[in-house]
């Protein structure tokens, strides 16, 4: 028998994908964050015009893209690495930064991706508590009371706006971060891939605090191209040789075309953000309007990205999974189980309205009987 290696023990795939691969057909998917607006015009047309040979590029990136990048950043292209994704960006900065039995701070809750990939450097993820009475925003005190507790920290990893809560981070709480992971020596790590999807005040990024630290962000949100799987990171250019060398050898290089379509999305942005906007904004209405006929409540928009947090019936809080998993076969609804992103989402099932508008109505009215306490 093929014996895995030591380091996968006790790692498997995400709640997230478990719950999804396993659908009924006719099921409605609030599950997986993901765009369901068709491809913006200026990937597709950059796409359409990739001909001739379809060479590697460059380890960090195209430059021209790395410059298209570094326009949307307002930083010099020589911070830029271009990889497959946020998920790949972080995976480098772990595996390139992290030594065995390092501490990683992580938000809880937080994106499922954060625990495993620091597993696979052989780190240890250590959770700092979001509040619901604050919407799950950032909390500068929260992080240097778990910063405090565990010396052997190595990294800090923020996510704002957050998935799966949509809680922000505030200028003073970035501030506050960056000036402890400074003081500490500790590597500060910003995913910002849902700061575009925003209704109405356009969230922080921590560039605007400090450039010591990594900021992550991708097309897939904002500029609703998932499936190109291209994303970046901006570092301090003194980190880039240690980065290049494990993005190198794990991935050699990003996709040619899909490196193309993001740098005409990137270029395009003011055509192409605010009609994401408006995508999700009809879908946050379409939430709203739906939990007020079935549950009486109003609901308000996160700080940005396209998540809710549906409060469940205590009497399911034991086992949220399989309360879930029963949603998904009887409601014919898939929603992920809060406890996948941190016992404090154990309350919550998280709902992603990226879904189309009329299936977002039919899913919160199968939910209602299954939901109401």
């Amino acid at each position: 028998m093929m014996q895995p290696a030591e380091r996968l023990n006790g790692m498997g795939i995400s709640a997230i994908r478990r719950i999804a691969q396993g659908a009924p057909e006719d099921a409605i998917s609030l599950g997986l964050g993901e765009p369901t607006w068709d491809m913006p015009e200026p990937a597709r047309r950059a796409l359409a015009a990739f001909d001739g040979v379809c060479s590697y590029g460059p380890q960090p990136g195209r430059w021209e893209v790395r410059e298209s990048i570094a326009r949307y950043h307002g930083v010099d292209p020589g911070h830029v690495l271009v990889t497959n994704g946020t998920q790949e960006a972080l995976y480098v900065i772990a595996q390139a930064f992290l030594n065995p039995k390092d501490e990683v701070l992580v938000p809880d809750p937080g994106f499922v991706g954060y625990p495993g990939v620091i597993r696979l450097a052989g780190a240890i993820p250590v959770p700092y508590r979001l509040s619901a009475d604050d919407r799950f925003r950032l909390d500068a005190e929260a992080v240097a009371e778990t910063l405090s507790q565990h010396p052997r920290t190595r990294m800090i990893i923020l996510n704002h706006p957050s998935n799966p809560t949509g809680g922000g981070a505030s200028l003073q709480a970035l501030r506050a971060v960056a000036d402890l992971a400074r003081a500490k020596g500790v590597i500060l790590v910003s995913d910002e891939v849902y700061r575009e999807l925003h209704y109405g005040h356009r969230p922080p990024s921590l560039l605007d605090v400090t450039h010591d630290g990594f900021v992550l962000n991708s097309v897939s949100k904002g500029f609703g191209c998932p499936g190109l799987r291209l994303g970046w990171a901006v570092v301090p250019p003194a980190a880039l040789p240690s980065l290049r060398i494990v993005h190198g050898y794990a991935v050699t290089c990003a996709s040619s075309p899909a490196q193309r379509a993001a740098a005409a999305l990137l270029d395009a942005r003011e055509e192409v953000l605010p009609a994401a906007r408006r995508e999700v904004g009809i879908r946050f209405e379409a939430l709203r309007d739906a939990l007020k006929e079935h549950f009486g409540q109003d609901a308000s928009p996160p700080d940005g990205s396209f998540y809710h947090l549906l409060p469940l019936p205590e009497r399911e809080t034991h086992d949220p999974l399989a309360f879930c998993l029963r949603l998904r076969e009887e409601a014919k609804v898939v929603l992920v189980p809060g406890i996948a992103f941190g016992e404090a989402g154990r309350p919550f099932a998280r709902l992603s309205f990226a879904a189309l508008p009329d299936h977002i109505h039919e899913a919160v009215a199968r939910l209602a009987p299954y939901l109401h306490t």
